[in-house]
């Protein structure tokens, strides 16, 4: 099923969600840097990381629905895609929650904004796998005419059917 949310014939949710993943999954390394050298600068960067990494999820979020919502129902996929986008809003709600309690003093997070900076990292590990199912193994937002020798995203020419060579 192909992506109805493109950007120059790609689609925009795989494309943006790499920044979110980065920056959270940065965050909590900095973090466990951070507690392990006792450095606190370790923890501001991380405060700050959590904020970018807040917004670019929400930003990833608006591609995804849109995806979301074109997929059929009563499909595994449809299934899938739910538990997907519900995870990241409980990952992103824990990543905040984190950001919240470190913003009067970045460079000494407590224990509880520690606690659900890492179990944000774990369960995104879930939702970025159930993301993978959805691409991978179920096909959705892919390009209905994908096939090895496929013209350019770039072209508006494309094959009814793929080529296979002889």
């Amino acid at each position: 099923m192909e992506s109805t949310a493109k950007l120059l014939g790609h689609p925009i949710h795989q494309m943006v969600i790499v920044f979110p993943l980065g920056l959270l999954t940065t965050s909590a390394v900095f973090e466990i840097i951070g507690g392990v050298t006792g450095k606190r600068h370790w923890s501001r960067a991380s405060y700050y990381l959590l904020g970018g990494g807040v917004m670019t999820a929400l930003g990833s979020a608006v591609p995804g629905v849109i995806d979301y919502l074109a997929i059929p129902k009563r499909t595994r996929a449809k299934r899938i895609g739910f538990l997907h986008g519900a995870g990241n809003l409980l990952v992103t709600g824990l990543f905040v929650s984190s950001w919240l309690l470190r913003r009067h003093r970045p460079g000494k997070p407590t224990a509880p904004a520690i606690s659900f900076s890492l179990a944000g990292t774990i369960l995104a590990l879930v939702t970025g796998w159930l993301g993978g199912e959805l691409v991978d193994t179920l096909g959705i937002g892919v390009n209905e005419h994908a096939h090895v020798d496929a013209p350019s995203s770039l072209t508006t020419l494309r094959s009814a059917s793929p080529k296979i060579p002889a």
